[in-house]
This record gives C-alpha cells, structure tokens and sequence, in this order.
C-alpha cells in the first residue's frame, strides 16, 4: 500500500495550500481564514517513481470546544491511520502554544514526523526556522508552499526509505482512493442532516457533524463496501438560496456541490422533513433532472413529527414533487437509523435503471404495441406514424424514435410513451429521455439503394431520348 502522509497543524498555516500542491490538484478550498477545513480530506501524488496518499485534515489549536473539538478528532483519527506526519508550522506567526500542545501529541504517539515551516517566502530561511527548534522534532524544514519551494525536496527527503514502483506494478491504494463502484451523492440543503446520514450509511463517525448550518465547507468522498459491493459516497456542502449567499468560499463550496452531482451515479436528496418543502428544493431538484442523474428521496427528521405535520408532508410532496414521481420516497431518521438500510436497494435500483441497455427489436416491437393500444393523433387529415425506436444512450437513458410528422407530436402523447416505456421495461429511479426524429426509417437506406434509383433514372432518360429521336426521324 502507498505511504500514507498526514498534514497537520494550527488553523491556516497552509495544509490546505500543500494538499493542492502534493496533489496537483484543487480539490482543497483555500482561503485567508482558519477553520475552512473541517473533515479528512484524501488524495493522490507521485514524486519520481513513488507513488503516495495525502489527507489533509482540520487545524488543531488546543482549546476546541463544540464544532471545534470535532475538527480536532478527525485530525487526530489521521494521525493514527498515517505512516508520516507532516507537522506545519507557521513561520510568520511565530511559535505558540498549540504547537507545543500538537508537538506533545506526535511524541507520546511516536509518529515518524517531520516539521515543516510553512510561508517562508519572502524571509530568510534560518530566521523563520529559529523558533521551532525548540519543539525537539528535529531538523525544521523550511517551505513555501504556495509558490512549490522546496516541496519538492521535502517529499523526496520524506519518502526516501520507501521503494519505487515499476510502472504498470499493481500498487494498492489507501481504501479512501478506491474510486470503484457506485458513486452516491448526498445533497439538499444546509443542516437538513446530510453528515449524519452519511455517517449512518457507513456505520461510524467519519464526517463532522454539528447542529449548526453549513458545517460541511467541501464535498468529501468516501469509498466503502456493503455486502462485498463498493460505493463511493460524497458528503456535500449545502445550498442556500443565492440572495443569502455573500461569503466567496461559501460560494465555492456550491460550485463544488454542483460538480459532485455532475459527477454523481446516484443522488440522494436529503429533505427537512420538520420544516417542510421550500422553493430551494424545488431549485435543487431541478439541477439534478436536468443533469440526468438517478435520484432517491429521503425525508429526515421524521420521528420527531406529529401525525398531521406526517401527513401535510406526505401530500406537500405528492402535490409539488410530481415531476419526480420516477423517484422512490424513504422517510427515516438519520439520528437514530430509522428506515436508513431502506436506502441502498433504491441506490441499486436507480443506478442499474440508469445503465440499463435494450435492444433494437425490442424497443421498436414495445413502440409498436404502444401505438396499437393508443394510436397518435391525426394531424392535417394525416396519421402520425412512429415507426421504430432504438436507444441512443445511458445514464441517463436515451430513447430515439423514428416516424413522421414528429414535430408535430403532442406532449400528452409523449408523456404516454414515456410511462408505457418506464412500466414495461422497470424503470426505477431515474429519468427517460426520448428523442423524436422525422425522416425515412434508418434502415430502409440499405447498401445500393441510391445507385438502383439513379441508374433507373439515366435508363428512363435514355428511353426518352430515343423516342425523340425517333419522331423526328418521322
């Protein structure tokens, strides 16, 4: 397996900035304020021919409380699972007494760790490094991480005892990294209790989750198995409606949110069910069928309803979630694991749906019995014919239909398609997408088709021509 590299320190020393850096990535949010980073982070790099894992996680400063204090442990949880520890530490700010608290933790543990002195761009190297001597973690190394200086030296003095691998040798990768399987996004809006689902799913705490909007600050991904089948879920930060939304990495957290379910196989639309439908689900759930992506809906904080607000509920989804009546419906409690194992046979459903393929044949036999039971309209004193239907494409899937007049093909017709293809061929779960094309059928334009037509055209030409010529013989 990879070496495993942990990145810690004080709030804003720049963990962040090195993830980015090791990884060649953006995958980290990064800005000029502590405490951005809440959950372990995890990523890829190679220097030379060593591959290795990365996980940047919290700041720790020694006097956490609350939101604060679960940052910490998850900092800590990679402390333990890493091979080294990268110890930063600021060089402009000086020593202080977190990184002595830190500096205490990494002795009793006896991690192999390395002290790195971050942001010493622009100064001398031995003054930013002066202070930290004093830590006893030895030989301070100094670094300027947002412009790569000496990272690069860093990471190969780092990883010297580890051996290269030979390209294309079967490497593992940290069971973080295992990107196989479904990939499940976990959406909605802030603090409608998509971190604690998350942590229910996967049966421990491996997300921060605090009773306060907008804890999640990035989307974190986390692969697993159940039952000996991967999944990759990502936790994702919530969306507020845009006139509330002021602060640029909130900003970012939302662009990254709307990636991950870009990205998605399966999204799991997390509702507040104790305060109701508002238009930013609507909004949201909007994003994601016109995306395409498989969906689940789930409505939390369902065992702390009265039986009437159930019921208002249940008919405020019925009478404005109607163009996502494809959907399977879940109403759990992620608190206390109601009804949450109810949620991966409705994953499996929507996402084998979405990758689901049909042949030709039966495609254009299930168009036909559809147009015999219900024949399209007549349009201008003509019939509209559909023809044949074939499919065009997965996830979503994409039904292309051939016949004429098609423009002209009523929506109540097409929704009637729509349903009698999503009932016979079991479609769960995800949406349909049909394609209606006029013109001849496709496959009447055999081979040698087009050469018949003109070499009977230049014959019938030739017989004219002789008849002329033989009346003016006359």
């Amino acid at each position: 397996m990879n070496p495993v590299i942990a990145l810690v320190g004080r709030p804003n020393v720049g963990k962040s900035t090195l993830f980015n850096r090791l990884t060649k990535t953006r995958d980290a949010l990064v800005a000029d304020f502590p405490g951005l980073t809440r959950d372990r982070k995890y990523g890829t790099g190679k220097v030379g021919g060593k591959p290795y894992t990365v996980i940047d996680t919290g700041g720790i400063s020694g006097d956490e409380e609350g939101l604060d204090l679960m940052m910490a442990g998850q900092s800590l949880a990679a402390i333990d699972e890493a091979d080294i520890v990268l110890f930063m530490v600021d060089a402009r700010s000086g020593l202080n007494m977190a990184d002595e608290a830190i500096a205490n933790h990494l002795r009793v543990n006896q991690k192999k760790t390395w002290l790195v002195v971050n942001k010493t761009d622009g100064m001398d190297e031995e003054i930013g490094k002066a202070d930290f001597w004093g830590l006893g973690l030895g030989d301070p190394r100094a670094i300027a991480a947002e412009h790569g200086r000496n990272v690069t030296v860093l990471l190969e003095e780092v990883l010297a005892p580890y051996p290269e691998v030979e390209e294309g040798e079967d490497e593992d990768q940290h069971p973080e990294l295992d990107d196989r399987g479904v990939r499940i996004g976990i959406i909605g809006r802030p603090n409608v209790g998509k971190s604690t689902l998350v942590n229910r799913l996967l049966g421990e705490e491996r997300v921060v989750v605090f009773d306060q909007a907008g804890t999640t600050t990035d989307a974190v991904e986390i692969p697993f198995e159940r039952r000996g089948k991967p999944y990759l879920l990502v936790d994702t930060a919530g969306i507020r409606r845009r006139k509330n939304v002021s602060e640029m990495v909130e900003k970012f957290s939302i662009i990254k949110t709307l990636e991950a379910i870009k990205k998605c196989n399966v999204a799991v639309m997390v509702l507040d069910g104790s305060q109701g439908l508002v238009e930013q689900d609507l909004h949201l759930l909007d994003f994601v069928l016109t995306s395409g992506r498989a969906l689940v809906l789930v409505v939390n904080k369902w065992d702390g309803l009265e039986s009437e607000a159930k019921e208002k509920m249940r008919s405020e989804i019925k009478r404005r979630l109607g163009f996502t009546d494809y959907a399977d419906l879940h109403f759990i409690s992620a608190l206390h694991g109601t009804a949450v194992g109810d949620i991966y046979p409705s994953i499996d459903r929507a996402f084998d749906s979405a990758i689901a393929r049909w042949s030709t044949k039966r495609l254009t036999t299930l168009l036909q019995d559809a147009t015999q039971a219900h024949q399209p309209p007549m349009i201008n004193g003509r019939r509209i014919k559909l023809r044949m239907a074939h499919q065009g494409g997965a996830n979503p899937p994409l039904i292309i239909v051939h016949g004429n007049q098609t423009n002209s093909l009523p929506e109540a017709y097409k929704r009637y398609l729509i349903n009698t293809f999503r009932k016979v061929l079991k479609v769960k779960g995800t949406p349909m997408r049909f394609e209606f094309r006029s013109g001849d059928n496709p496959f009447d334009g055999a081979r040698g088709t087009d050469d018949r037509e003109r070499a009977k055209e230049r014959s019938l030409a030739r017989t004219k021509e002789a008849r002329k010529e033989r009346k003016q013989r006359r």
